[in-house]
């Protein structure tokens, strides 16, 4: 993603964008097809996960959100995650909201990597945080 030649980071974030679709979901129904339409949102994405992964999610070492989280704890939040995605396990925001004072955790049993009912509880936690705001 960081190549000089703009046809190499296209190719790799073609590839990358492969690559997540078929392994974000155990789901039964999961159908893998291209994640992102557009060339742009298949680079921003790929670099975007790429970094993250690369800090290791920003949850390891003594600096890591992990380690920090009770710093948040006057800060709302709400966790989101399904149990089939094969690629963010659910113990990630588990230990996260362990940490994490205040913060809700939703796991959906039935769904993998955005699903429907991870988008529609997504939806009503931004919504009820938004209430908050005002």
């Amino acid at each position: 993603m960081r190549d000089g030649d703009p046809a190499v980071r296209a190719s790799a974030a073609d590839a990358w964008d492969a690559w997540e679709s078929t392994h974000v979901s155990l789901d039964p129904g999961w159908q893998p097809g291209q994640l992102h339409a557009d060339a742009r949102g298949r680079a921003n994405f790929a670099t975007l996960v790429t970094h993250f992964w690369a800090h290791d999610c920003f949850l390891a070492g003594d600096r890591s959100v992990l380690a920090r989280a009770d710093e948040l704890a006057q800060i709302p939040g709400v966790l989101i995650h399904g149990r089939r995605d094969i690629s963010g396990p659910v113990i990630t925001p588990w230990r996260l909201h362990r940490a994490w004072p205040g913060s809700e955790l939703h796991v959906v049993e039935s769904e993998g990597h955005g699903g429907e009912r991870e988008m529609e509880l997504t939806c009503r936690a931004i919504d009820a945080l938004a209430r908050r705001e005002r």
